[in-house]
C-alpha cells in the first residue's frame, strides 16, 4: 500500500528555514543547520536517509522549493534528493504554470497546476508504477517546502509525519505549523543521533 509521507527537517523551534529564504539562499539564514544530519557520517543518520529514499516511489515538492533546487545553485550530483544512496524518483511539482525550461533536465519533473490533492494524486500514480516495476512498496513523499506540506497536514492528505529535529533554535524563519485542525499523532519510532532526532508519527 503507497503512504503519503511528509519528510522534512524543523528546528527546536518549529522553522522549517531560517529567516530570509529565497531562490539563492533557500534554506535562509543558518537553515544550514537543520540538514547537518544528512550530510553526517553517523550511522544512523547514513540510515535513515538511504532508507527514506530507497521507500521514495515518487516526490512532491512545491514551485518555490523547485525554483531553489533546480536554481544555478541548487542540486548537483552531490547534493541532489538522496544523493549518494539507491533510486531516483519521480518529481512531481504544484505550481500555477510550469517553468519555461529546467535546468535538472535528467530528472523525471511532472508539474501538476490543478492544486495540491491532484498532484498528490499524480504522484501516488507514479510511486504504484514504480512499486509494480521494483516489485516492492514504494511511498509518496512530499518533500516540502514547509508551506506545502502544512497544506498537506491541514487537507488530511497525510499519512505518516517524519520530521527530523536539529538541535538549532533560528529565532524565525518558514514555520512548520501555522495552525488548521487539530491532528492525533501516534508515534512509530524515535532515532537520536549526533545531529539530529528523527522522530515518525502516523496521523490518525
Amino acid at each position: 500500500m503507497t503512504r503519503i509521507i511528509a519528510d522534512i527537517s524543523v528546528s527546536l523551534d518549529g522553522f522549517v528555514t531560517g529567516p530570509d529564504p529565497g531562490p539563492a539562499n533557500g534554506l535562509g539564514t543558518g537553515g544550514e543547520a537543520l540538514h547537518t544530519w544528512a550530510f553526517s557520517d553517523d550511522p544512523d543518520d547514513r540510515r535513515v536517509l538511504r532508507e527514506g529514499t530507497a521507500r521514495s516511489g515518487a516526490v512532491v515538492l512545491g514551485r518555490r522549493l523547485f525554483d531553489v533546487v533546480d536554481g544555478p545553485d541548487g542540486w548537483d550530483d552531490t547534493t541532489g534528493y538522496g544523493a549518494g544512496e539507491v533510486g531516483t524518483p519521480a518529481f512531481v511539482v504544484v505550481t500555477s504554470s510550469p517553468p519555461e525550461s529546467v535546468r535538472l533536465a535528467g530528472l523525471d519533473w511532472t508539474f501538476v497546476t490543478t492544486g495540491l490533492p491532484d498532484a498528490v494524486t499524480a504522484a501516488r500514480e507514479r510511486a504504484g508504477a514504480a512499486s509494480a516495476d521494483s516489485g516492492k512498496n514504494l511511498d509518496v513523499v512530499l518533500m516540502g517546502g514547509g508551506a506545502t506540506i502544512a497544506s498537506a497536514l491541514h487537507a488530511g492528505l497525510v499519512d505518516t509525519l517524519s520530521l527530523h529535529l536539529a538541535p538549532v533554535v533560528l529565532g524565525a524563519g518558514t514555520p512548520l505549523f501555522t495552525g488548521g485542525a487539530p491532528r492525533t499523532l501516534v508515534r512509530r519510532s524515535v532515532t537520536p543521533t549526533s545531529t539530529a532526532t528523527h522522530l515518525s508519527y502516523d496521523i490518525l
